[in-house]
């Protein structure tokens, strides 16, 4: 098949879409992937880009069309300028760099924003191809959640954008099966809708063999290290971990570690200061994900949160398949799906979101918790997540989904 692939984020950026593209070139599919100017998550284009942009213009056998984008900056109307550039870019530049090719199948990879979707929906019009969007933020729920748009009358325009880009689509994917509900609400019915979780990332393929710990984690070794990867934002909910944090200070033993960066890093350092966690709490920095298995490696259990909000109920995190995949307990503060999976696999312990009382008694079970019981609970993370979200599996079936949108 000859498929586009349209995402506002790609590589360099680390996101999921970057396997599916190498995935499906790899099954011997002609792959061009129409994408944005790299600037996540630090808010400014890539350096690497800059000094050589023709090095990032082809990836893993696809071809890489690149439109100017504003940079995402720091500020909410950066963000929203960054959202609606690729949207003015995409529709202009777009068909233009993709003329003369012809496509069988057209994906959009979207995590916020949905309106990534419109320059898409512009070349289905004009490729005459169907139209297949993987879903993986609900909008205007998570709009709503993260406190970015507050206004009723624009959550409901929001809503009707929604209703027009799944009117679009022949085939709607969604992260989690209670992704259902809402998607139907806006797109009149679920006869579209097939449920097509995330999957850990190929670098996790191996953690069945020894993996160095990070040396960056060697300060830390004779404490109970528990670590957090992935995006420091305002959906993680920072400020009930640290409130637990606050509750197991008098436990010198535990370390709360940070890696990564995002939207609410600077914050986050301001309250490790101010309420005096600088010798419990570690911010580490962000590195690339080709690093995660050895940071994963030292840590002795893998924090997942989300605030309490009922659309973040219906998420199932990104990192809890890579933390399954891990073989490491895991410490959730979370409700709805991702709690679910912790639970169905026994790999790890859960409070309900944003109760801090709770996420630090669940904390303190795990450090006093045994060496055995411990590995028992990484080995059943492990063999949940190679029954329930193997790629192989889950690329076979998106394959045949591009092929053909009505197969079930």
């Amino acid at each position: 098949m000859k498929i586009l692939v349209v995402s506002q984020y790609f590589w360099p950026e680390t996101f999921r879409v970057n396997e599916i593209v190498s995935e499906l070139t790899a099954r011997g599919h002609e792959v061009t992937v129409l994408t944005g100017r790299p600037n996540y998550p630090e808010g400014v284009v890539h350096p690497d880009y800059l000094a050589d942009p023709p090095r990032f213009s082809s990836y893993a056998g696809a071809d890489v069309l690149r439109v100017p984008l504003r940079p995402r900056g720091k500020g909410s109307l950066q963000l929203v300028l960054n959202y609606w550039s690729f949207v003015f870019w995409g529709c202009i530049l777009g068909p233009w760099k993709l003329r003369g090719r012809q496509f069988d199948a057209i994906f959009v990879f979207e995590t916020s924003p949905i309106t990534s979707a419109l320059p898409a929906i512009l070349l289905k019009w004009f490729k005459r191809a169907p139209l297949s969007m993987w879903v993986l933020d609900l909008w205007p729920d998570t709009l709503k959640a993260v406190g970015m748009v507050k206004s009723d009358r624009a959550l409901r325009t929001v809503g009707l954008l929604c209703r027009f880009i799944y009117s679009q689509c022949d085939l709607i994917l969604g992260q989690s099966r209670a992704f259902v509900d809402p998607i139907e609400h806006w797109a009149g019915s679920a006869e579209k809708f097939r449920y097509f979780p995330a999957w850990s990332e190929e670098v996790f393929d191996d953690q069945g063999t020894a993996i160095d710990m990070a040396p960056e984690l060697a300060p830390h070794s004779k404490h109970f290290k528990i670590v957090f990867a992935g995006n420091i934002g305002e959906a993680q909910d920072f400020p009930s971990v640290l409130q637990a944090a606050l509750l197991t200070r008098d436990r010198p033993d535990i370390h709360w570690l940070i890696v990564g960066d995002g939207r609410a890093a600077p914050q986050l350092r301001e309250d490790i200061q101010r309420l005096g966690l600088a010798g419990t709490v570690f911010m580490l920095g962000r590195y690339p994900v080709e690093r995660m298995p050895s940071f994963f490696a030292g840590a002795d259990a893998l924090l997942v949160s989300l605030k309490a909000e009922p659309i973040f109920a219906m998420t199932i995190p990104g990192k809890v398949q890579s933390y399954l995949a891990a073989g490491k307990p895991l410490l959730g503060m979370l409700n709805g799906e991702g709690s679910r999976v912790i639970d169905e696999s026994s790999a790890g312990l859960i409070a309900p979101s944003g109760d801090v009382c709770a996420l630090a008694d669940q904390a303190i079970a795990l450090a006093d918790m045994s060496p055995e019981r411990r590995k028992q609970m990484g080995e059943n993370g492990r063999r949940y997540g190679n029954g329930h979200f193997k790629r192989a599996d889950l690329m076979s079936k998106l394959e045949a989904w591009l092929a053909d949108p009505h197969t079930n």
